[in-house]
């Protein structure tokens, strides 16, 4: 059987460093074994340093049952335990192995659990020692307010109950740079509070291993890493040890710890929201071990944290929230006035500053920019705005850092921080902060986190503080701020709404009276020509047709030709103000829509017509029609000026024939989704038109050929267009040049559905 080490042996570079496979090492801590089981309960992987603790060799072990090396009934504990999830969160296995008392972490990796055994440091008798230290803590946070306060107690509560020279809290920010926000530590000790380090000192894979396993210890600084071994039966079979607690570190991070002068470390994963928030970092000068209920207390400390952040974040922005709504409720109960000048009284207000502690705003409404405070000039608002929309920021945008977005402003002392909301219709609020030059105290320089020298990568060696100058940066705006920026934001959007609408109203109003006063005037007009113009009209044809007939003496050719041609253009006025008057009528008719049938209708259409048809010899075939919700008069006009239409424009080549026929087939209308469930299609073989003249055949006064050629007002489709709208129906034509053409009439399916029944 053949036998090999998974150490890891990969050399670490700066173009691989952040992609260390930190979790499969291949190697331990010494400070205890590490046995790697498979579900037959084989043992297929052993650290080396077995016999170090029993008087077994890894080389005889591998392969082996875990039964026949360590007994049935130590199997049957480890296999109760395995499965009691509850108590295996909580507490390691108490297990003697070979007659020696053990403490044994488990957990499963892949097809492999994972046993991690150490030697029992002290009984369980201690943990009414640590019970009491947690409710006497309990206590004390419950007189904390900040997250501050919080923090500082729990480095001083988890430092008293570990031992260590040194406890942190390191709080990561959005980039995951971290911050000491709290220590506790020996007097003698330099403090590092307040002193931040660069995220490549915690890099990516190591954020991750916190992520999964919320404790890390290291014992002693300086243990030489212990060589896992296993059967060599398979290409690359590793061990993952993510959730180890024996798992050896990363070579970098031991150096950068020994250039610390750190003995022993304990680290404790904050997490809050599913984000690794900090750690709480315990550091000894020598090295240190603690027993697992000294862990267990520890972890519980970084519960303390996690549990509190919200609440504590949100006491500590309480006083903000509190002035900020005020104001907002000041802003909200002003009483404006519907017009453009409000905006103005709006920004003048020094609540509107108040509102997210800003020190400038602008509100952008039209081509008009009001502003109050300390604001930059309008060519710069004018950039801002375009480097908004350009970059796509949406309708809300906020910065602390103006810089990394508009970088040609003339000037950033004024503008370093601002919230932005679009109010629609290119309008806009702006509020402006100034810049606030800070000071960040590094532990040594962050650009020389990692350096390389003819000796390969390391971890830098001097944490000197190193003081970074930040300009161009505003104070951070805080979430009670910015939500009262948009509660205000939505505010002032219908401010300009209402506006809107009253502008509207007040346009409308006006054009409501200008129409009133034109149809007024067309009414008169249309008065005028179809009655009083009626009276000289027929004193016309009176005198020509006095004339005509007087036999006493005989007009000269000429002279009885212009009063001809006198008689047959009365005619044709009186004609069209006839036309004119039926066309008024459709609109102003009051009558009520009522069931009528349209084979009634074309029985008397077909009487009142008899003789115009036998005088042209039509020929007209008729289909059973349907039963329509209309006034019945419209529709009589209707098939009467439909049918005349057709015998007018008759072919001199074949005799008239006119086809009416009708279906019930639903018809969508495209343009407006309207559904017609009746429609009747009178069809001709005249002279037909070209299908572009469509539409231009139903509008009023339009004709296709000359009067000489035939006669008529141009009316009487226009009024057949008119009936159709008022039965809120449709009328389409469809022609062919030469065959003749085809007129369908649509009727809507609800019967209530017309312009007079509305």
């Amino acid at each position: 059987m053949k036998i090999r080490d998974i150490v890891n042996r990969d050399i670490v570079t700066l173009t691989n460093c952040e992609h260390e496979p930190i979790h499969i090492p291949g190697s331990i801590q010494p400070h205890g074994f590490l046995l790697g089981i498979n579900l037959d309960w084989k043992i297929e992987f052993c650290t080396a340093n077995i016999n170090e603790f029993l008087d077994l060799v890894y080389k005889d072990i591998l392969g082996r049952k875990f039964s026949e090396i360590f007994g049935a009934p130590a199997q049957k504990e480890l296999y109760d335990y395995v499965h009691n999830q509850k108590e295996q969160s909580v507490f390691p296995l108490e297990l003697q192995l070979k007659g020696i008392l053990f403490q044994i972490a488990i957990h499963k990796s892949g097809p492999v659990y994972v046993l991690e055994a150490e030697p029992q440091l002290r009984g369980k008798e201690q943990m009414a020692d640590l019970y009491a230290q947690t409710i006497q803590f309990v206590s004390n946070m419950n007189n904390t307010r900040s997250l501050k306060e919080l923090c500082a107690l729990v480095a001083e509560g988890t430092r008293e109950i570990t031992g260590y020279d040194r406890v942190m809290i390191y709080r990561f920010d959005e980039n995951y740079n971290g911050e000491v926000f709290a220590e506790s530590c020996r007097e003698d000790l330099e403090p590092f509070l307040g002193l931040h380090y660069p995220h490549t000192d915690i890099p990516v894979q190591a954020r991750e291993l916190y992520m999964k396993n919320l404790l890390r210890l290291i014992v002693d600084i300086g243990y030489e890493p212990v060589p896992i071994f296993t059967i060599d039966d398979q290409e690359n079979k590793n061990l993952d040890l993510s959730l180890s607690t024996l798992r050896s570190t990363s070579p970098i991070h031991v150096e950068y710890l020994k250039n610390m002068g750190v003995g022993a470390t304990l680290t404790i994963s904050l997490i809050h929201h599913d984000r690794l928030w900090g750690l709480i970092a315990c550091h000894h000068y020598s090295p240190k071990n603690i027993s697992p209920e000294i862990r267990l207390a520890a972890k519980l400390q970084g519960q303390f944290i996690t549990a509190q952040i919200d609440l504590r974040q949100l006491n500590d922005e309480y006083e903000i929230a509190r002035k900020t709504n005020k104001a907002l409720e000041r802003l909200t109960a002003l009483n404006l006035p519907l017009e453009q000048h409000s905006f103005e009284i709006i920004c003048a207000d020094i609540e509107l500053l108040k509102l997210c502690n800003a020190t400038g705003v602008s509100i952008c409404i039209g081509d008009k920019t009001y502003k109050n405070g300390i604001t930059p000039p309008d060519e710069d608002i004018n950039k801002i705005i375009s480097a908004i929309a350009i970059n796509e920021y949406g309708k809300t945008f906020s910065t602390n850092k103006l810089s990394n977005h508009v970088p040609d402003l003339v000037s950033y002392e004024h503008v370093s921080g601002i919230i932005y909301f679009s109010l629609g219709n290119d309008n806009n609020i702006i509020w402006y902060r100034p810049e606030t030059v800070g000071v960040i105290n590094w532990a040594g320089d962050p650009e020389k986190a990692i350096i390389i020298d003819s000796n390969g990568l390391h971890p830098r060696n001097s944490f000197n503080l190193w003081k970074q100058i930040i300009k161009h940066q505003s104070e951070v705006w805080l979430q009670p701020e910015l939500n009262a920026a948009l509660s205000y934001a939505h505010f002032l959007h219908n401010q300009i709404i209402l506006l809107m609408l009253s502008d509207e109203e007040e346009k409308y109003r006006n054009l409501s009276d200008v129409l009133r006063e034109t149809n007024l005037e067309l009414e008169n007009i249309n008065w005028i020509s179809t009655h009083d113009l009626q009276e000289p009209l027929r004193k016309i044809q009176l005198i020509a047709s006095k004339v005509l007939s007087d036999t006493s003496e005989t007009p000269s050719i000429a002279v009885l030709d212009s009063l001809q041609r006198i008689t047959k253009s009365a005619n044709r006025m009186q004609n069209l103000l006839i036309d004119i008057l039926k066309y008024t009528r459709i609109k102003n008719t009051i009558e009520s829509f009522q069931k009528v049938s349209l084979n009634y209708i074309m029985e008397e259409t077909l009487q009142d017509m008899k003789e115009i048809i036998l005088e042209n010899k039509a020929i007209v075939e008729c289909e059973n029609l349907p039963e329509i919700h209309a006034v019945p008069f419209l529709m009589k006009q209707l098939f009467s000026n439909i049918m005349q239409n057709s015998l007018k424009y008759a072919s001199i080549n074949r005799p008239p024939v006119i086809k009416v026929t009708a279906s019930q087939e639903p018809e969508i209308n495209e343009y407006s989704n309207k559904v017609y469930c009746h429609w009747v299609t009178f069809t001709d073989n005249g002279i037909g038109f070209e299908q572009q003249y469509a539409e231009s055949i139903f509008k009023i006064f339009t004709r296709l050929h000359t009067l000489e050629k035939y006669d008529g007002s141009g009316v009487g489709l226009a009024l057949c267009k008119k009936i159709m709208q008022t039965c809120n129906g449709n009328i389409r034509a469809v022609g062919k040049l030469n065959e003749g053409t085809e007129i369908t009439i649509y009727f809507p399916c609800d019967p209530d559905d017309s312009l007079i029944a509305k």
